[in-house]
């Protein structure tokens, strides 16, 4: 149904060169900005095809060229003194409105001229064609006019398609404008989007957007208090607060008691804290603020001596943000033997939540990765078998599919995502040891093989970089590598690089930053705690501060700008150890430890998931760490397959 009574308010607007339609301060509403789109785009590829037919193909074509004909025709709608000849069980079959307006008891069922107020020619036509074709050309033109017709008319097929329309146009300086749009219009699905787009991109936003000014006050409150916030540091929303205030600050510094308890302020730096918030003139001038600020600093000395604790998520001054990116860490070798268990990391609660699903088979030396909403498992070693099969998990639904296999079987396979491709590269079959490289296309579910490297190589890793997929590392069947290749999909064609300062298998290799960062791994005789980062532009390595402990065959991610490794081999047992590394201070710091000791794990990062705190440290009812012994599996010295 429709979304109800009333008009909605002024939406600000942000215009693009060339302008909408309307003006801020002018009688007609305009929607915040989109893209402009030439001509063909506009028409060609944003022509929406609703796919919920009431009538089969043929039947909407002859009914289609009978109304253009004008035979057969038993209504005629006039709009301004437009007529469109139609057929009324046509306009029924896709809008209640048109159903009720010619089978109400008050109206003729012989009256066959019907004057339509409140709507322009242009729209009814494209509303009528619509009911005939069940396609719609969607402009940035005519998109809010447009939903807005249908939206009178109820013809959800056309509200369901602008909605589609605008969540693809969602940027930084309109969604503020759609999500308020939404409060009149039924879009839940375009609602919802709009305000997960602005929590997602609050830092962003605030900087970019017009919109975000014109908030009100409970607007603004129910923005920043909300756990889906993603922010990496409270400092930001505190900024966003006083950018809103000085917007108008006659009229909105007195808020400042209504909008600081909803930053997390315990979890500030006390440096910051102290000198930008406790000192601020807003803050200090404003007797509703002392008791927040008390109740930060009691909340700050209890975090620092006392350490993290359950009650700090229910604090809503200690309360932890909920994650916009998740680490899943899956697979391994555990106990002398693959496992099945997949453990999740909440890097703003640094915490590790176990999500094993029993009813998967275990898999060890595999290769993970994500993209356009799957995990992708791909390769391994069960102990007994070397796979050339690839899983993919939906985290939403929490389903798993097979998908197709890989030309070769791949156990210690190299795995990477380039331009929607999934890659795997090199591994061990159960006899050789391989150059061969391969990617994935889940559009059309086929694995084609690629150029193959200059070298043998199992135990390696990989990463992509300024578009480009790089490879380092890895055991050739007789020496352990310190070599490293560069891929440029563009002329399918492999180039060795620099080599790496130490030779290094069971590697772990991530993009981050502006380097290809290589860490960890076996030289032949031990286990590693070195690192090192390769420019690209100059082809030189460097290495950078050492891990607290050696590690070979482990996960390696990036989530929050901090590198993580996770879990391995450590020369004598696997380990449940973690550790990131952050490349603006050049350290290292402790992270909290996994459930499971494992190796031959692999890692990947799934963001911007709906269902975030399903995967997430839970900010109710809170279980402390102690729960993690209760799931601990056994740290094995047993000997790992070759």
């Amino acid at each position: 149904m429709g979304g109800g009574s009333g008009t909605p308010g002024p939406i600000t607007p942000f215009f693009p060169r060339g302008g909408l339609s309307g003006r801020p301060g002018s009688s007609s509403r305009c929607l915040p900005h989109f893209e402009r789109m030439d001509d063909a785009s506009a028409s060609a590829g944003y022509s929406y095809r609703h796919m919920e037919r009431k009538m089969s193909a043929m039947a909407c074509t002859v009914f289609n060229e009978l109304r253009l004909e004008g035979k057969l025709c038993d209504v005629i709608i006039k709009v301004n003194g437009c007529e469109f000849n139609a057929h009324k069980n046509i306009l029924c079959s896709c809008s209640s409105y048109f159903r009720a307006l010619f089978t109400s008891s008050w109206n003729n069922s012989e009256k066959k001229i019907y004057n339509i107020p409140g709507i322009t020619p242009d729209m009814m036509k494209l509303i009528i064609e619509y009911a005939y074709t069940r396609t719609v050309p969607i402009t940035v033109d005519n998109v809010e006019r447009l939903l807005v017709a249908a939206d009178q008319f109820n013809v959800m097929g056309i509200v369901r398609a602008c909605s589609d329309f605008m969540k693809s146009q969602l940027c930084l300086e309109n969604c503020i404008g759609i999500c308020k749009f939404t409060e009149y219009y039924y879009c839940p699905e375009l609602r919802q989007a709009a305000y997960m787009f602005i929590l997602h991109n609050f830092e962003e936003m605030v900087k970019a957007s017009t919109e975000f000014l014109e908030l009100s006050v409970n607007e603004f409150k129910d923005i920043i208090e909300k756990d889906e916030l993603n922010v990496k540091q409270e400092d930001a929303v505190f900024e966003a607060i006083l950018k809103w205030i000085a917007h108008e600050p006659p009229n909105r510094k007195q808020h400042m008691a209504v909008l600081l308890p909803k930053v997390r302020l315990a979890l500030m730096h006390a440096e910051y804290f102290m000198n930008n918030v406790k000192m601020h003139d807003y803050v200090k001038d404003s007797e509703e603020c002392k008791p927040i600020v008390i109740d930060a600093l009691k909340a700050m000395y209890d975090l620092n001596m006392n350490g993290p604790s359950s009650s700090d998520f229910t604090n809503p001054l200690t309360r932890p943000r909920l994650p916009y990116a998740i680490l899943f860490a899956i697979g391994g070798w555990s106990g002398g033997s693959p496992t099945n268990a997949i453990e999740t990391y909440d890097a703003r609660a640094d915490r590790w939540v176990n999500v094993t699903c029993q009813q998967e088979s275990p898999r060890a030396y595999h290769g993970a990765a994500y993209l356009k909403g799957y995990v992708y498992i791909i390769g391994g070693f069960d102990s007994v078998d070397y796979f050339n099969s690839v899983k993919r998990f939906e985290p939403i639904k929490k389903t798993w599919h097979q998908v197709a296999p890989m030309h070769s079987r791949r156990c210690y396979v190299s795995v990477t995502v380039l331009d929607n491709f999934i890659y795997a590269m090199g591994g061990f079959d159960g006899y050789v040891r391989l150059n061969t490289a391969e990617r994935y296309e889940p559009e059309t579910n086929q694995w084609t093989l690629i150029a193959p490297m200059h070298e043998q190589r199992s135990d390696a890793s990989a990463t992509t970089l300024y578009g480009k997929v790089y490879i380092c590392g890895g055991f050739n069947g007789n020496e352990c590598l310190f070599t490293a290749e560069v891929y440029d999909a563009k002329v399918d064609q492999w180039s060795l690089i620099a080599p790496m300062r130490s030779r290094r298998s069971g590697i772990g290799v991530i993009a981050y930053g502006e380097h290809v960062y290589a860490v960890g791994g076996f030289d032949g005789a031990n286990r590693l705690r070195s690192a090192e980062a390769y420019n690209p532009i100059a082809n030189t390595w460097r290495t950078i501060p050492t891990m607290f402990n050696p590690r070979s065959n482990f996960g390696i991610e990036v989530v929050d700008d901090l590198l993580f490794v996770v879990g391995g081999f450590n020369g004598f047992t696997t380990t449940f150890n973690v550790e990131c590394y952050d490349e603006k201070t050049d350290e290292w710091y402790d992270a909290h430890d996994m459930s499971i000791y494992r190796s031959a794990l692999s890692c990947c990062v799934v963001p911007g998931l709906p269902n975030v705190g399903e995967y997430a440290a839970r900010r109710d009812n809170y279980v402390g760490s102690s729960q993690r012994d209760e799931v601990k599996y056994s740290s094995s010295t047993s000997t790992l397959p070759v």
